[in-house]
């Protein structure tokens, strides 16, 4: 079986250039997020316009569902797409809705984006409470139809709730240790031993704001932080969760923090006089540059299955243990 190479987490400006990209890339899976705050009814819109770019580029591209789609993907050299939700806005206040948008592709939500939600509480609280009574039966109903619990932007106590309140293995698609860097979005070591210990992922982020010295971080340094967390949760817990928001207009970052819940332009991990996307590392760009890390990780001491683990295979994994419903 030929090593995969998976991403965890993408919200790019979709196109023709970047799906042909991914296959000059050799990415043959991708997380995308395909909706934040949007209620039920426009997130269905956005799938309609999904189903559109299948029709439009099918020798590139297809809906994933399964993790049998990885193989496909790569038996016929396209990219598996698979289609996930950065918060629960999508199933309202319907525990039902669950269900449906697995039905429709959904196979990652976040129980919440930075804010408290129905569900949990987000990074940015000043109290984290935990789960709510909601969030514990959300995170039953996702187990049971095969959906992941996503915690990448949750705070410290959700984060270490929702692990142990699922049946299954949650993820982290997209943060790094805030041992490397500290920001509100990163994730303790206390949240990633427990991620690893009861099985779950890690997606290391190349967004900026979630890097040590941000734009101007070195390969040398990313690499080097994915050995040592290797050795903190366990080298088949984590993969990569770019969080590439490639193309995207500076008036997507405000609709990602503000979404409807403010009036004012919150900045989140970034500063007052850069509100926009801060500019990508030189060494990652797009969907073409993932064989530099996978290069560059072989200087790290990391093994030959360790680093295609990180690569894909471990996503592959999760993929298969993750996505089909209980029972």
């Amino acid at each position: 079986m030929t090593p995969a190479r998976i991403d965890g987490l993408q919200y790019a400006n979709w196109s023709e250039k970047i799906f042909r990209q991914m296959r000059e890339g050799n990415v043959d899976a991708v997380h995308v997020t395909i909706t934040y705050h949007e209620n039920f009814r426009e997130t269905v819109l956005n799938i309609e316009q999904w189903n559109r770019w299948f029709e439009q580029y099918p020798d590139l591209i297809f809906q994933g569902h399964t993790a049998a789609d990885i193989q496909k993907a790569q038996d016929t050299g396209r990219t598996a797409i698979f289609f996930g939700s950065q918060n629960p806005s999508c199933i309202e206040d319907d525990i039902g809705l669950v269900e449906v948008m697995h039905t429709l592709g959904l196979r990652f939500m976040q129980l919440t984006y930075n804010n408290q939600s129905l569900l949990a509480t987000g990074c940015y609280e000043a109290d984290d409470t935990g789960l709510t009574r909601m969030g514990k039966e959300v995170v039953r109903e996702m187990n049971r139809v095969g959906m992941v619990v996503d915690m990448s932007h949750s705070g410290e106590r959700s984060t270490l709730e929702a692990i142990e309140h699922s049946s299954r293995p949650i993820a982290i698609t997209h943060a790094n240790p805030s041992f490397w860097h500290k920001a509100l979005r990163n994730k303790s070591d206390d949240v990633l031993r427990a991620l690893g210990s009861s099985g779950g992922m890690l997606g290391f982020s190349i967004y900026p704001h979630h890097l040590e010295d941000g734009s101007n971080c070195t390969l040398q340094s990313f690499c080097d932080m994915i050995a040592r967390t290797a050795d903190l949760m366990g080298p088949e817990n984590i993969g990569i969760g770019t969080d590439l928001c490639q193309d995207q207009p500076d008036s997507i970052v405000e609709w990602m923090r503000v979404g409807r819940w403010t009036k004012a332009i919150d900045y989140g991990e970034g500063s007052a006089s850069n509100p926009g996307f801060p500019p990508m590392p030189d060494w990652f760009q797009d969907n073409r540059h993932f064989g530099t890390i996978e290069h560059a990780l072989s200087a790290t001491g990391l093994s030959a299955s360790d680093i295609q683990g990180v690569m894909g295979e471990n996503w592959r994994r999760f993929f298969l243990n993750s996505f089909a419903a209980e029972g």
